[in-house]
């Protein structure tokens, strides 16, 4: 395999090339979410294609905007989700205008978008190598038609994450501390009140913070969700390996892989590779990020 970059002098712009294959997709994981649609366990066969290194950092989604002028949707919506504790205290009720009805720790934050990740009084200046965040599917869909590429589909997003490995639960294998070393930006502690940050982070972090899988990619667990291209269902069947599946031709929400800094053991263990989860295409949050691919 092969890495490249878009900008030599950028290393979270870099590529690696994958040769595809056949690989074994899903999971039948007991303490996983049925609704979900994780399992069955099927073969997959891949066509080989490139895939970004990093989730697509600030500094790159700057870049964007620069050259384009582009305006994400939370920006012309006004607002985004922000998680409740990582608005600081003396701001929360001015900035605060609403949390969700069943998620609470979730609040609407007018003026929350992807250089003001917390909301008016925030910005990204001294985050250049954190993952954009508050950016919709839509936002990075147009990222990648900028940047001649594409977002993953699912099969493509979790062969590259599963880094060679089958049938793991991480990764790096099925312990989720090997040897009590954190391996990925998640929640420790009781959620929603206290994340204790034993990994080193309570919120997102540099996209290279942590050590990469076996093909050379970081953060493909914890720290942001990842959007994927295709519609979210959840018909599978075993039997002939599917050859670079895409999902059904239409749906209400894509696909999210990856899980982010808020899963915990106790709410949402979505950080395993076969995890998935959904929203809608126009969604944006403080946790939901994405990277890019292109088939070659």
């Amino acid at each position: 395999m092969a890495a490249e970059g878009r900008d030599s002098n950028d290393a979270t712009s870099a590529t690696i090339s994958l040769p595809g294959g056949i690989f074994l997709m899903g999971t039948e994981y007991e303490r996983g979410f049925p609704a979900d649609g994780e399992g069955p366990i099927r073969g997959v066969s891949l066509s080989a294609f490139e895939i970004e290194t990093f989730p697509v950092a600030n500094e790159a989604f700057a870049a964007f905007v620069g050259a384009t002028g582009y305006q994400t949707e939370a920006e012309v919506f006004g607002w985004s989700f922000v998680f409740w504790s990582h608005i600081p205290p003396e701001r929360f009720n001015d900035v605060v205008e609403d949390t969700a009805a069943y998620t609470p720790w979730w609040c609407k934050v007018p003026g929350a978008t992807w250089n003001h990740p917390e909301g008016p009084g925030s910005d990204v200046t001294d985050r250049p190598k954190h993952p954009v965040v508050h950016v919709s599917w839509n936002d990075a869909s147009a990222y990648a038609a900028w940047a001649s590429k594409a977002l993953p589909s699912e099969a493509q997003w979790e062969y590259a994450a599963r880094g060679g490995l089958e049938q793991k639960l991480y990764p790096w294998g099925d312990e989720l501390v090997p040897g009590g070393r954190h391996l990925c930006n998640i929640w420790q502690g009781e959620f929603p009140e206290e994340d204790t940050a034993e990994d080193g982070y309570a919120g997102a972090c540099p996209v290279d913070s942590f050590p990469p899988n076996g093909y050379g990619l970081y953060s493909v667990t914890g720290n942001v969700w990842e959007w994927c291209a295709d519609w979210f269902h959840t018909d599978f069947s075993v039997g002939v390996p599917t050859h670079d599946p895409t999902g059904p031709s239409h749906g209400e929400s894509k696909v999210m892989k990856g899980g982010s800094f808020l899963c915990h053991a106790s709410y949402c263990n979505r950080y395993r590779v076969a995890a998935r989860t959904s929203n809608t295409p126009d969604s944006s949050a403080s946790n939901i990020g994405f990277r890019c691919v292109r088939n070659i």
